[in-house]
């Protein structure tokens, strides 16, 4: 098992040219929020923006547009519900965080997995539909990013007792279906291909609803710009738990809010540069 550290990362991160525009940074579409779960659409938009993708795309319902447009005026916002979209247009997707999982819900999941060519991270609701139809499994584009919790990797993949036997799971499934794993916990995990990496960063700050959604915005953000994977999931983790332990400089685990976290991004770039 490999560690997620600061030299594996600063390798990683790409160069932005000076003479650059928005276009060289790609189009993420994110999928997420419904009537009373507009905070997951929030939260995963302002990461997937301070990620530094170069256009942002949130569908979420009609009747809570204006919540997004609100508080991220800098996404551009899909009906839910509208025509369908030409999947040509982004660069990568993500779904699922406060979709919902009613059989609308699954319709939209549905649809969104035929977009064969474009990478997918699949989190939160998206996952629960999963493990309620789980021939759907079979329907996730290759390339694409799981980002499951302990509970919710059980729900698709049985009960595990052991973190290890968790592990040893996730490896195979990354495997056989050539996706990306990313199983969310005090030391998240990583793996595809065969290899495993281990994240060296993040606290219990994170422990509070809204993290993962804030790192779903994330990887979608680095897919966007180009990275694969394996690569944008490698990234956005270790970033994600950077921000959150520069966060401590002002707040406790206690009282810190994933939107410090996002917050602290910018330094955690700095940090790594």
């Amino acid at each position: 098992m490999k560690t997620i550290g600061k030299t594996l990362i600063s390798n990683l991160i790409k160069h932005r040219e000076a003479d650059s525009h928005k276009g060289n940074y790609g189009h993420a579409l994110l999928i997420a929020g419904n009537k009373g779960k507009m905070g997951a659409a929030v939260i995963a938009a302002k990461a997937c923006l301070r990620s530094g993708v170069g256009l942002l795309t949130v569908n979420v319902p009609e009747t809570e547009r204006s919540i997004l447009q609100t508080a991220i005026p800098e996404a551009m916002v899909q009906m839910r519900g509208s025509k369908k979209l030409d999947f040509s247009l982004f660069n990568a997707i993500a779904i699922g965080p406060g979709m919902g999982i009613d059989k609308s819900s699954k319709r939209l999941l549905e649809y969104f997995l035929t977009a064969k060519n474009i990478p997918i991270v699949l989190d939160a609701d998206a996952l629960n539909i999963i493990s309620l139809n789980k021939k759907m499994f079979n329907d996730i584009p290759k390339g694409s990013v799981i980002t499951p919790h302990p509970k919710e990797f059980d729900r698709l993949f049985g009960q595990h007792d052991l973190v290890e036997d968790r592990i040893n799971t996730a490896v195979k499934v990354a495997k056989e279906f050539e996706i990306t794993v990313v199983l969310k916990g005090h030391k998240t995990i990583v793996t595809d291909k065969g290899e495993v990496f281990v994240n060296s960063t993040g606290n219990a700050g994170l422990a509070k609803g809204g993290s993962g959604d804030a790192l779903t915005g994330m990887i979608v953000a680095f897919l966007a710009q180009g990275y694969d994977s394996f690569d944008a999931a490698k990234i956005a983790v270790y970033l994600h738990g950077l921000a959150a332990d520069i966060a401590l400089e002002n707040q406790s685990m206690e009282s810190m809010l994933i939107s410090d976290v996002i917050d602290c991004l910018g330094k955690a770039f700095k940090s790594i540069s």
